[in-house]
């Protein structure tokens, strides 16, 4: 198994993101838009980013969202998340387990990693659509200063 955008990978990074917003859930579209900003926080002028600026980065969020939702299962499957309705749909929650969990890992990454995640969930997400970033991202053109016109700063 190659680890790198494996479900094992990224359940830890939607892990994290669950803990953080814990005990509000967040659905699919939320998390795979927060994942991407944990990524490359630094092209949303947040905190330097996770991963290198390439070519094409916006290009995973299409492919994220399979992965996620695997990645998701591992967590529900080892009782660290939850799934249940609402009235949007399927929402996915951190169990009490989760952040005790996420607590326990101590590698530099998952440190940089719980630090974006709050500036994500706390400081970016809160005035952001995800609909309107998700296409943004999928459409960003790179004569563009930012996909991410009316957001809060």
């Amino acid at each position: 198994m190659n680890p790198l955008n494996s479900p094992l990978e990224i359940g830890v990074r939607a892990l994290v993101l669950l803990a953080e917003s814990y005990p509000q859930p967040l659905d699919l579209a939320q998390l795979a838009v927060l994942d991407h900003a944990v990524l490359h926080s630094g092209d949303l002028d947040g905190p330097p980013s996770l991963h290198p600026s390439l070519p094409g980065h916006s290009g995973e969020l299409g492919m994220k969202r399979t992965v996620l939702e695997q990645a998701l299962l591992v967590l529900i499957r080892a009782g660290l998340a939850g799934v249940e309705a609402d009235e949007t749909g399927l929402v996915y929650r951190a169990t009490e387990r989760g952040p005790a969990f996420v607590d326990i890992l101590e590698a530099p990454y998952v440190v940089r990693l719980r630090e974006r995640a709050e500036w994500a969930v706390h400081h970016w997400a809160p005035e952001t659509d995800v609909r309107a970033v998700t296409a943004a991202l999928l459409n960003y053109s790179t004569s563009s200063s930012t996909p991410f016109e009316g957001r809060r700063d």
